[in-house]
Order: C-alpha cells, then sequence, then structure tokens
C-alpha cells in the first residue's frame, strides 16, 4: 500500500477513536454542573451523589480524550508536512490558542473542581464545573475554526507556494464554523444525554436506587430532547450552507448525478458509481429542493455538472468523491438522529404518567440506543472530511500533494500498526473502568461533613 494510503488510515483511525471521547466530554461536564447547581441550590444530598456518580464517568472519559487527541498534532508534522508548510501558518493559530488557553484553562479548572470539594464553598466549587463546561466548548471553538479554514478557506493569501493570513477575524467568522461548531456541541449533548438516559435505564431495569436514577433520567432527557430537536434543525441550515459552498459534498450525499429541478429526496437506491447512475431507487419527488432551497421546484446541481465546473476550474482530474460510503452515512446519521428524538418523546411520556420504570421494553431500548449518537457523529465526520475529497483543503490542496514525501509507506504502516494496539487496549481498560464504575452505581455520603479529604479517595475510585 501507498504511503499516502496508509497515512490517511492513521488518521482516520486516531480522529475516528479520539471523537469517541469528545462528545461526552462536552456534553457531560454541562450535565455534570446542572446536577451540582440543584444540590447547591436545594441541598439535596441525592443531586451531589449524583454529581459525584456521573462526575467520576466524566473524569474517565476525559482522561482517555486527552491521551488519544495529543497524538493527533504529531500526524501533521510525521506524514502531512507538506500540508504543514502549505498552511501550518493559518490551521496552527487556532490549535495554538486551544492548547494554551482552552484546554489549559479547561484540566486546570477539573483539577480544582476535582480536589476542591472540602477546600471551596459550594457557589466557588460548583463554578468551577461549570468553567471547566465553558472551557470544553470553548477548546472545541478553536478546533473547529482550523477544521471549518479546511471546509471554506477564508482570510488569507497565496506567496511563494503557501497560504498565509492576512485576517485573524475572518478565521473566527467563517461561515462554516457557525454552522459546524453549534452542530458539534449539540450532537456532544446528545450523546451525554443517551449516555446518563442508557446507564439510567440499566439500573432501572435492575430496581437499583430508582429514585436516584429516576432523577438521573430526567435531567439527561431533558438535554437529550433539547439537543437532539435543535441538532436536526442546525443540521438542515448547515445542509443549506454546504448545497452553496461545497455543492459536490452534497451532491454526492444525495447520489445526484445529474441536475433536476424538482430534485427529489433519495431515501433508498442502488448506486451504479461505474455507470453514474442509480438502480431501484425509492425517492420523496421535490423534496430535495425543498431541503436544499426551501422551494419545491428550484434546480439542485448534480455530480456531472459540477465536476465538469471543477474541471474548467481547477483543471483535468476526478473531483466526485466516494458517493455510495457518503449516501449511506448520510442516511445512517439522520436515522439515529430521527430514532433518538422519537425514543425521547416516547419516553418523556412514559415518564409524566410515571411508567417508565415499569416498562422493560422501552428501558431495554434506551440502554442499546446509547451507541447511536456515537455513530451519528462518526458518520458526521466521514462526510464533512470525505465529502470533500480530493481536497485536504478546499479549492487550495488536494490530499495527494499534502503528504510527507519523505516518509515511507513502511514507516507509516509500523506507526499504523503500533497506534491502533495501543488505541485497543486504552479501549479495553476504558471500557472495563467504565463498566465497572456503572455496575458499582453511586456511592453513599459521609454523613461527618459535606466531603471529608480522607473519604474522598474513596468516592472517586
Amino acid at each position: 500500500m501507498e504511503a499516502l494510503i496508509l497515512a490517511r488510515l492513521q488518521f482516520a483511525a486516531t480522529s475516528s477513536y479520539h471523537f469517541l471521547f469528545v462528545p461526552l466530554t462536552l456534553g457531560l461536564s454541562v450535565l455534570v454542573a446542572v446536577m451540582e447547581t440543584i444540590y447547591v441550590r436545594t441541598g439535596n444530598d441525592i443531586y451531589k451523589k449524583m454529581t459525584l456518580f456521573w462526575g467520576k464517568l466524566f473524569l474517565i472519559n476525559f482522561a482517555m480524550g486527552v491521551v488519544t487527541g495529543i497524538v493527533q498534532e504529531f500526524h501533521f508534522g510525521m506524514n502531512w508536512s507538506e500540508y504543514s508548510r502549505f498552511v501550518g501558518d493559518i490551521f496552527g493559530a487556532p490549535l495554538a490558542v486551544e492548547a494554551l488557553a482552552a484546554f489549559f484553562l479547561e484540566s486546570t479548572l477539573l483539577g480544582v473542581w476535582v480536589f476542591g470539594w472540602d477546600r471551596l464553598s459550594k457557589s466557588l466549587h460548583a463554578a468551577a464545573i461549570w468553567l471547566v463546561a465553558f472551557a470544553s466548548t470553548l477548546s472545541a471553538f478553536w478546533i473547529l475554526a482550523a477544521n471549518s479554514f479546511m471546509q471554506e478557506p477564508v482570510g488569507y493569501i497565496i506567496r511563494n507556494g503557501r497560504a498565509e493570513m492576512t485576517n485573524f477575524f475572518a478565521l473566527l467568522t467563517n461561515p462554516h464554523v457557525f454552522y459546524q461548531f453549534p452542530h458539534t456541541v449539540l450532537g456532544g449533548y446528545a450523546t451525554a444525554a443517551f449516555f446518563v438516559m442508557g446507564v439510567s435505564a440499566y439500573h432501572l431495569l435492575r430496581k437499583n436506587q430508582a429514585e436516584f436514577f429516576l432523577r438521573s433520567f430526567r435531567i439527561g432527557l431533558t438535554m437529550g430532547l433539547i439537543g437532539t430537536i435543535l441538532l436536526v434543525g442546525v443540521g438542515h441550515f448547515q445542509g443549506q450552507h454546504l448545497v452553496n459552498s461545497q455543492p459536490m459534498k452534497m451532491a454526492a450525499a444525495e447520489a445526484l448525478w445529474e441536475n433536476e429541478a424538482p430534485a427529489p429526496l433519495n431515501l433508498i437506491t442502488l448506486i451504479d458509481v461505474k455507470n453514474q447512475t442509480n438502480h431501484s431507487t425509492i425517492q420523496l419527488p421535490a423534496l430535495g429542493s425543498f431541503l436544499a432551497h426551501n422551494s419545491f421546484t428550484s434546480e439542485v446541481k448534480g455530480l456531472k455538472e459540477i465536476q465538469a465546473e471543477y474541471e474548467t476550474t481547477y483543471g483535468p482530474g476526478n473531483y466526485i468523491p466516494p458517493v455510495t460510503p457518503l449516501f449511506w452515512s448520510f442516511r445512517l446519521m439522520v436515522a439515529a438522529g430521527l430514532w433518538m428524538i422519537l425514543i425521547s418523546l416516547y419516553s418523556l411520556y412514559l415518564l409524566r404518567k410515571g411508567q417508565l420504570a415499569a416498562r422493560p421494553r422501552t428501558l431495554k431500548a434506551l440502554l442499546w440506543s446509547i451507541p447511536l449518537p456515537y455513530i451519528a457523529n462518526i458518520c458526521g465526520w466521514f462526510m464533512a472530511e470525505t465529502g470533500r475529497q480530493p481536497w485536504i483543503v478546499q479549492g487550495l490542496q488536494k490530499v495527494n500533494e499534502a503528504v510527507s514525501p519523505a516518509v515511507s509507506a513502511g514507516a507509516v504502516l509500523t506507526t499504523l500498526i503500533a497506534f491502533t494496539l495501543i488505541y485497543g487496549v486504552l479501549a479495553v481498560a476504558d471500557l472495563y473502568l467504565l463498566t465497572k464504575a456503572i455496575k458499582r452505581g453511586p456511592q453513599e455520603l459521609p454523613t461527618d461533613k459535606p466531603l471529608a479529604s480522607k473519604k474522598e479517595a474513596s468516592l472517586w475510585t
């Protein structure tokens, strides 16, 4: 295999593994902050137990996310040196701010929160976890600002064969980031919500501390409903933006080969990439035009037309990304989102009727729904990154121009195998720690004072 293919596989594996932890960190930090705030306002110790239990799971996830995230940045120097040379002055700036400001703030305040239970006032301690949640979100913004430049370059000039930044404010106000950032954060909220709901359902099935987990479920369900419904809305507007900024990506996601007015929405189709056509298609007439332009009669560009335009603009070449995996990953993401909305609404109905704990099938469905937001997140990022192929920076640099020329395929293969093995071990360790903490459940609080420092360790371990 060529070094290019191996380098792409390595970055894909690293990114996918890392992003298993990021969404849960984004959402669970907010949920833990909400739980502790309720404890501060009510003085009810059940919310303190809640903060400790879910906070422990948050810490396990956070630690794994940090370990896997650090490795990603080394890829740019090792495997993608031509990319770093070409666009490093722009791409590196928001990443540097994220590391020096947002991540530093996040990790420091997390330490204050972990070790400050018996050293800070209740309100100040709760403020620490809120600041952790804010720093996590801020960290996501800086990273997505960097990624959005790759999707929709702004605020730059090409000088001496390199992209140089001319407007840092333009980088921060990139239109792409205003869709990608809320979509990513809301995806994190949905992930955390279904994690809390699923774990709570596990204990409710076993009739373990029903009051504790019903209250946890209510908090998770609130975030789940808000997150998933807003996620669908933001995703719709993001798709409309991509129709204009990255039309090839959206045409591939719809497997739309020819210009159509009105354009249908293909629900299921057999894609014939070789002959650039579809077979046995189940579709909804004119809905594709409405989703793209809010009009049932508007024209939507097809892959062949966009390919011809790109050849005129950028020169000869194949600019069509892999259509079949994009088409199905998009539908899998949407199906997961719709299921999460439906089961959240049904759970709300049962909860209001006081019947949730007595519905084992629904509880089992909630438990088995924990992976769905993870699947939707990975499918969404697959579409975002694979959908702009062959570009690594849209319209400026192709992937095959970005790989390190002096790194051999053997060297990349060696590190790919090593990283995969190490991540496999970490995955087993993470799953073991999470499962152990989940099965153990919330621990009883000390009764002598709010949380004595000697007993604090036993509550966290």
